[in-house]
């Protein structure tokens, strides 16, 4: 008999819910919040607002686009967290409430472990490549910049992660300051392919072991633009081609040499990437290069797996109803991940 798995995902600003069959991909649906552009980041309030609303519109198309019903679902995984705690609330309410009515498990998800994951999700007529264990993931996003041993679908081990800033964050809040608009990764990704990656340098930071810094950098180019401006107040509009190309290779840069490290020191040659600064163009190029530089076999996410979706938390969910993970319903939200 198959199992259906129903995944939800309401971590951040996207509602998202998606089934599974037997680990292959019936559906994925994904409502996104435009809202927050205005404001120039996500406003939690805004968010938890706009998950109830979506949330049971967003569950039935899903289930709808699979061609099943709900009493066909085996389990449903929902993320417990890391996130915003009031858009967390809404998904983990719903999924309580939906495995009472249908009488069937609920599975918690750590939201990292499902980027981690996301490449397991098969889709039929597809290659469905995914690394080999064990493996290292870079999982790069709005709010984590990590190095990732996965030995199995269920262990995982943090080599490094930031100090302060992630690398997404570099990337919208850098894009604020400078008034190009949010979120900050697409728009200084596709402006850096107009310009000139070497025009400018930015000092990289020197942390010990595999941990990472991004809040120096971010820094020193909103200090360069604004001594620049001060001299030049077109200084921006001129140069912000060559400003973007410099500053994401610097944060390339940096995250690669430190998958480099990680890769050396524990001899792993299986190499993927996640989350959503995943989709950044540089970064892909940057990782199949080194690749082939180094004997690596490299797996990089399809780009509707890199943002927050429920795909890669049924899969995460699907190998723990596998082991017997159960969830009981008086399991609540953690924003944080010291606190899953």
């Amino acid at each position: 008999m198959a199992d259906y798995i129903l995944g939800i995902e309401s971590s951040c600003d996207d509602t998202s819910a998606a089934v599974l069959k037997d680990g292959y991909l019936l559906s994925n649906v994904i409502a996104s919040q435009q809202v927050h552009k205005d404001f120039g980041g996500v406003v939690p309030e805004l968010a938890s607002r706009a998950h109830e609303q979506n949330i049971v519109p967003v569950v039935s198309q899903a289930l709808d686009k699979a061609g099943i019903r709900p009493s066909d679902l085996t389990a449903i995984a929902f993320t417990r967290g890391p996130g915003l705690l009031g858009s967390l609330l809404v998904g983990t309410s719903f999924a309580k409430a939906l495995g009472i009515a249908l009488d069937i498990p609920i599975i918690m998800v750590n939201h990292l472990q499902g980027h981690i994951l996301a490449g397991f999700v098969k889709q039929e007529g597809k290659e469905n490549r995914h690394p080999a264990f064990p493996y290292l993931c870079l999982l790069v996003s709005g709010g984590n910049s990590q190095i990732v041993k996965v030995t199995g679908p269920l262990e995982f081990e943090i080599l490094g992660q930031t100090i302060d800033d992630a690398v997404g964050e570099a990337f919208d809040k850098c894009s604020k300051m400078m008034g190009l608009g949010y979120p900050g990764g697409p728009v200084i990704d596709a402006l850096a392919k107009q310009g000139d990656p070497e025009r400018f340098k930015f000092a990289k930071p020197h942390v010990p072991g595999l941990d990472y810094s991004f809040s120096g950098v971010k820094t020193s180019l909103l200090y360069f633009v604004r001594d620049e401006m001060a001299k030049d107040p077109s200084f921006l509009e001129k140069n912000k081609e060559d400003i973007c190309a410099s500053f994401q290779k610097v944060l390339i840069d940096i995250l690669m040499d430190k998958l480099v490290k990680a890769s050396r020191q524990t001899g792993i040659k299986e190499v993927t990437i996640g989350g959503g600064v995943s989709a950044n163009s540089g970064l892909r190029s940057r990782l199949e290069a080194e690749g082939k530089k180094r004997g690596w076999n490299t797996y990089l996410p399809e780009f509707k797996f890199t943002t927050d979706n429920a795909a890669m938390i049924a899969i995460a969910g699907y190998y723990r109803y596998l082991a017997g993970e159960r969830t009981p319903l008086d399991v609540a939200p953690v924003s944080r991940m010291a606190d899953y």
